[in-house]
């Protein structure tokens, strides 16, 4: 099992120093102004990252915080707030929250995107893999939503993912031993399935939160006080 899902050598370097943080925030600026003017989000990200000479970490992050100020807008208006999740339905997007999770956990740098939701710089590349953090991060969500009663959570997790299987085991043993009404789903086309749920939406995907119903931003509400490895734009 990797030990932890934190930030790699050059990290501190890219996002750590406070010239490198007022610099993304202004490649962040004008890449959401480009977006705001139906640039592709491509084509937008090499521009701005060549004029700021971001290397392709770091034009990962801003394409994390970018969004048209109009999507912006529209994600805002969908967000719902955690006193109204009591007997609600929520659907999760399986990996893309826990990873993101094991990621504040394993004290990782997580940027807060214009939208208010919050991204890493992990990615799957068609294989998970369980690191020391991963079952704190399920037992953090699911004693959420057990203290704000939600009616029930469904799990959506990509079946071509190594793994995934594994995972549903896990995740229905843990509900079973801290008695967690969940279901777990498998998948192909995850994305789709969550965006058209009725359910209230758990996820940081853009795509999904530009299609969804509701939205919920629980990442915002289990982040620590005290946590220090945050560029928010």
């Amino acid at each position: 099992m990797p030990k932890n899902r934190g930030k790699e050598g050059s990290d501190d370097r890219l996002f750590g120093q406070e010239f490198m943080q007022r610099k993304l925030k202004e490649a962040v600026s004008d890449m959401s102004f480009l977006l705001e003017r139906g640039y592709g989000e491509f084509s937008s990200c090499e521009l701005v990252g060549n004029r700021y000479k971001l290397n392709k970490r770091q034009q990962q992050a801003i394409k994390g915080m970018s969004a048209a100020a109009s999507a912006v807008k529209n994600r805002k208006v969908k967000q719902i707030l955690k006193e109204n999740l009591i007997g609600k339905e929520i659907i999760i997007d399986g990996f893309n929250q826990i990873i993101l999770l094991e990621s504040i956990l394993s004290n990782a740098y997580v940027f807060q995107g214009k939208d208010g939701a919050y991204r890493d710089l992990s990615s799957l590349h068609g294989t998970y893999k369980s690191v020391h953090q991963t079952e704190e991060a399920i037992r953090l969500i699911g004693d959420f939503f057990q203290k704000y009663k939600v009616k029930k959570v469904t799990w959506i997790f990509d079946q071509p993912v190594s793994n995934s299987e594994r995972m549903k085991t896990k995740l229905l043993s843990i509900a079973e031993e801290f008695k967690y009404n969940w279901e777990v789903i498998l998948e192909n086309n995850p994305d789709k399935v969550i965006a058209n749920s009725e359910s209230i939406a758990v996820t940081s995907d853009a795509w999904i939160l530009d299609r969804v119903e509701v939205w919920f931003n629980l990442i915002q509400e289990l982040l620590p006080k005290d946590y220090q490895m945050l560029i928010s734009s």
